[in-house]
């Protein structure tokens, strides 16, 4: 766990600063992206493409704020890994060791690494080991010390008897 406040946030920010632009990329550029979400095994590219967006757009604000940053770590890990395997498939290219090629199977091979990458950070953020919050202590009664120079004193007399 990083102890000092400024790097634990500059090191969440550079963990996540890929997911707002891409989310907004996927606002923006919204035909092409239906068609990279309908490329894959899942069914119904449209909501695909609007949960995506929804992920990345609030897990990076929770992560960065520590708010419930547990919980947005692995749902923005999971998205990472499913993405990775399901439309980044480097394997099934012919064209991935060819050298002197501009070759489409070695550019899903990087995207299929970044994204395994990034969701091995944010695994680091799932299972921070954060130590428990102190149990409150009740109020104790406390007693005077005793003073041991008193305690050797003679006791006081509980009534002057000198004239009796």
């Amino acid at each position: 766990m990083i102890r000092n406040q400024f790097l634990r946030t500059l090191t969440r920010v550079s963990m996540v600063c890929l997911f707002p632009p891409s989310a907004a990329d996927k606002v923006y550029n919204r035909k092409q992206a239906l068609q990279q979400a309908g490329s894959g095994p899942l069914p119904d590219p449209g909501l695909l493409l609007d949960l995506g967006i929804a992920v990345e757009t609030i897990a990076p604000i929770l992560i960065v704020a520590e708010k419930r940053d547990r919980e947005a770590a692995l749902v923005l890990a999971g998205f990472c890994a499913v993405t990775a395997a399901l439309y980044h498939q480097f394997w099934t290219y012919d064209d991935l060791l060819k050298q002197d090629v501009k070759s489409e199977g070695r550019e899903h091979l990087w995207e299929f690494l970044k994204n395994f990458a990034l969701a091995g950070g944010l695994m680091t953020i799932t299972l921070e080991h954060r130590p428990p919050a102190p149990k409150p202590v009740p109020p104790v009664l406390r007693r005077p010390a005793r003073n041991p120079a008193r305690a050797a004193q003679v006791p006081p007399r509980t009534r002057y008897t000198a004239f009796r």
